[in-house]
């Protein structure tokens, strides 16, 4: 657990860029709530870290803009009763949410024309729905 977050094959969050706060949960426990630190707050500076290249770190700052205060991104986790499960939870989801955010942006989209073929069942199709409605009028034009 002390080795790092790996986000992917040639990136690792190091251990020492997270922050782990612990504090009383809202979440399920019973009594036990009241008396035990298990909801997890992870913390990672996305501006200061040193383990990501300059460029990717502006587009992981530019797509999760959003979720950052002063840099820095949050992660809380209070769904389970043990702190341990929480923690684990908590890291799941800032993999993800890193992943999801260095990911390479998708290929630009190449405009195309509808083919001939779909031009023509396309008008097929509007002239058989105007024939039906045209049948189910009453007066009978």
């Amino acid at each position: 657990m002390d080795d790092g977050l790996r986000v992917t094959d040639r990136w690792t969050v190091p251990a020492a860029e997270l922050r782990e706060r612990f504090s009383r949960s809202s979440g399920p426990g019973g009594q036990g709530v009241n008396t035990t630190d298990s909801r997890v707050e992870l913390s990672f500076d996305v501006a200061g870290t040193t383990s990501l290249p300059p460029a990717l770190r502006e587009r992981v700052r530019e797509r999760i803009a959003g979720r950052l205060v002063d840099g820095v991104l949050t992660i809380a986790a209070s769904e389970h009763r043990a702190q341990l499960a929480n923690r684990e939870a908590a890291r799941e989801r800032l993999v993800a949410l890193l992943r999801e955010a260095v990911a390479p942006p998708p290929p630009p989209r190449r405009p195309t024309r509808p083919s001939r073929g779909a031009k023509e069942r396309r008008l097929a199709d509007k002239k058989r729905q105007s024939q039906r409605k045209r049948d189910r009028r009453a007066d009978g034009d």
